[in-house]
């Protein structure tokens, strides 16, 4: 019995006006799903995949966008189709759409909720490796000035000075903070340090005449931060 080839559908057998690039062209990016994106930077697919189907692998075989950004380059090199120039050119990208959303202060000026706080930082946040604590720096209508990063490494009572945190508040003369740290492990669920270490800022923020809005704990994935504010934790 012959072997029948796998029939594999091509980006030029594709409609014009159905292909990535000519949809984006007429519709906006914002019109394309996530694979067809990375279509448009692959250019082209593997033998078997077109450039579509290819990252579609992409994003199954690193659990989304996020976990492309979490990869390390190397890994995505090793892909089946994927070379150093377009593992280069994926990561590019995504650091462009991280420093775009980083320069943009008129889109996230103002902190309203936990949930703008989780916005502002969890794209970066959630992809990092090791721990690490910032500060958002509000002034008082709560408009952001800035956001400092204070430690990397664990976060725990034992090694944050809490005096640190306060540093750049009052070198910004900022009115209040909101504290955020990540959990490498993707469960943003707080530790019974991560509520020692709030319990110690709060009360410093008081000393110091600066308000404690909330320390907020990143994890992986699309929504998963905790507001310890909201749950009560350390804000007693």
């Amino acid at each position: 019995m012959n072997d029948v080839p796998r029939s594999v559908y091509r980006i030029t057998d594709l409609a014009a006006d159905e292909r990535p690039r000519e949809r984006l062209a007429r519709l906006g990016a914002q019109a394309l799903t996530t694979a067809e994106l990375l279509a448009i930077l692959l250019r082209v697919g593997v033998a078997g995949e077109n450039a579509v189907q290819l990252g579609q692998r992409l994003l199954a075989e690193f659990n989304g966008l996020a976990g492309l950004h979490r990869a390390p380059f190397g890994d995505l090199c090793h892909q089946h189709g994927i070379g150093a120039a377009k593992a280069a050119q994926m990561k590019a990208a995504i650091e462009l759409g991280r420093r775009m959303a980083n320069e943009a202060p008129e889109e996230r000026a103002t902190i309203n909720s936990p949930e703008d706080a989780a916005n502002l930082v969890a794209y970066d946040m959630s992809a990092l490796e090791q721990e690490h604590l910032k500060v958002i720096l509000l002034d008082v209508r709560n408009h952001v000035l800035d956001i400092e990063e204070i430690y990397k490494g664990s976060v725990n009572s034992s090694q944050v000075h809490v005096g640190e945190l306060f540093k750049a508040a009052i070198r910004r003369a900022a009115s209040a903070i909101i504290v955020v740290h990540n959990h490498p492990s993707g469960d943003p669920t707080p530790s019974p340090d991560d509520i020692a270490v709030t319990r110690a800022i709060v009360q410093a923020g008081k000393l110091l005449d600066v308000d404690v809005l909330d320390h907020m704990v990143i994890g992986q994935g699309k929504g998963r931060w905790v507001s310890m504010k909201e749950r009560g934790l350390g804000f007693a």
